[in-house]
């Protein structure tokens, strides 16, 4: 299951246009990539585990936050490294005082250096407005953005077959 992750995108349409939760990978790789790098909270599964149950996890593990439900299910895409993301939706704002808690990581930073550093697994996270946010994140993963669009608007494929699980 290595090429399959689960998410939650987590957005709010209470106030105005539709806006979701978007994290920054952290590490020295991603640094100064900004558009196009962005992501749902998203990670892999343990073994045997729900991938729903997985997302929520992996949620509060790359935020800090409790996904509250229901959850919506958005489907899976297949991002051009060839990993499947099986994504729901679920609604929530950030806290005015939120301040982002994740997961760590370790890799041998700088190359060949013999020095291990730890590194934030994301180094930020992000309310954008779902037409910001399509250029931010991953390409593979817009039509995430844009079927919460249509399940919200009543005019997607989705709103016949929506999970509204929780």
């Amino acid at each position: 299951m290595t090429n399959l992750s689960a998410g939650l995108l987590m957005f709010d349409d209470a106030e105005g246009p539709l806006a979701v939760l978007l994290v920054h990978p952290g590490g020295p790789f991603f640094r100064n990539k900004d558009d196009g790098f962005w992501s749902l909270p998203k990670g892999l599964p343990v073994p045997d585990e729900d991938l729903q149950a997985a997302a929520i996890r992996e949620f509060q593990e790359e935020t800090g936050l409790v996904a509250p439900p229901p959850y919506f299910d958005l489907g899976e895409v297949r991002q051009k490294g060839g990993k499947r993301v099986h994504a729901w939706a679920c609604r929530g704002k950030l806290p005015q005082d939120f301040v982002l808690q994740c997961n760590t990581f370790e890799m041998l930073w700088p190359p060949r250096s013999g020095r291990m550093q730890t590194f934030p697994e994301v180094d930020q996270a992000k309310m954008f407005l779902a037409t910001h946010a399509k250029v931010k994140i991953n390409a593979a993963q817009v039509v995430l953005v844009e079927r919460l669009e249509a399940l919200l608007t009543g005019s997607g494929p989705l709103t016949a077959g929506a999970k509204h699980d929780g």
